[in-house]
C-alpha cells in the first residue's frame, strides 16, 4: 500500500516480527535460550531471540535466519512449529509490532553465542523466568509461559518429547523428559508400560547401555508414530 494512501486513510502500518521460545534439558533442569539486547528498546536487557521478518522471506525462513544470527544455532536441528501471534499495542515502545511466535525443542543444545543485534546469549532455567528471578523484555514472559504450556499439551497426545533426546535413548532418559518439563515425577513401571504400548512411539534397536548399578539398559529411537495412542495424560494417577 502506498504511504500516501495510508496516510490518507488513516491505516496504521504494522511491523512483523518472530521470536523464538527455544527449549532444552541439560542437567535435568528444563532450559530457555535467551540473548541480551544490544540495541534499543531494552538495551541489556533479556529477551527471546527474533527479529524482524525481511521483504520475500517467509516467517519460518525468518525465524531460522534470526535464530543463527543471534545465537549460531542451527534451526534445521530443532522441531520448530508457531505458537501464535501477539499484537497488542503496547507490547513494543517502537509502535504497533506484531510478532510470530515459535517454539522450538532440541536434545542438549550448545552454547549460543550471540551476534548482530544480541550482545550475548544463553541458557537459563525456565524456572527463574517463571518464579520472577528473570524478567524479560516486551510481552515475551507472555510467550514463554504460553510455549511451555504448549509443550506440557503436546507431551501428552504427541510424540514430541523424543526430541528432546538425543537417539539412541533409554526409557529413563525419555521418561526425565516428562517428569522435567512436566515438573512432578512418574511411576517408572508404568510410564515404561504406557510408552511401549503406544504404537510407533519408539522403537527398540536391539543395543544396550551399560549403567554404574544394576542391569544394562535397553536402548531405543523414535517410531514412525507423531500422535500418541493411547495418550500419556498428566492427570493420570
Amino acid at each position: 500500500m502506498d504511504d500516501r494512501l495510508v496516510r490518507s486513510v488513516g491505516v496504521e502500518l504494522s511491523l512483523v516480527t518472530v521470536d523464538l521460545a527455544i527449549f532444552t534439558i541439560r542437567g535435568g533442569t528444563l532450559m530457555i535460550l535467551l540473548v541480551e539486547r544490544g540495541e534499543e528498546p531494552f538495551l541489556g536487557r533479556r529477551a527471546l531471540p527474533g527479529g524482524r521478518v525481511r521483504s520475500g522471506e517467509t516467517l519460518d525462513e525468518g525465524a531460522r535466519r534470526e535464530l543463527m544470527e543471534e545465537t549460531g544455532i542451527d534451526g534445521a536441528r530443532l522441531h520448530l512449529e508457531q505458537l501464535g501471534a501477539y499484537g497488542d499495542p503496547g507490547r513494543d515502545p517502537r509502535g504497533r509490532v506484531v510478532t510470530v511466535a515459535y517454539l522450538a525443542l532440541g536434545p542438549d543444545l550448545p552454547e549460543p553465542v550471540g551476534g548482530t543485534d544480541a550482545a550475548q546469549a544463553h541458557w537459563i532455567p525456565v524456572g527463574d523466568v517463571l518464579e520472577g528471578r528473570a524478567s524479560l523484555a516486551f510481552d515475551h514472559e507472555r510467550i514463554l509461559s504460553d510455549a511451555l504450556e504448549r509443550i506440557r499439551g503436546k507431551l501428552e497426545y504427541t510424540t514430541v518429547a523424543a526430541a528432546f533426546c538425543p537417539e539412541p535413548f533409554t526409557l529413563t532418559e525419555l521418561r526425565t523428559v516428562y517428569e522435567v518439563v512436566w515438573g512432578r515425577g512418574l511411576d517408572p513401571s508404568n510410564f515404561r508400560r504406557k510408552v511401549t504400548g503406544a504404537k510407533g512411539f519408539v522403537e527398540p534397536t536391539g543395543d544396550q547401555r551399560a549403567q554404574t548399578a544394576g542391569r544394562p539398559a535397553a536402548l531405543y529411537r523414535r517410531g514412525d508414530a507423531t500422535l500418541l495412542s493411547p495418550p500419556l495424560l498428566r492427570s493420570a494417577p
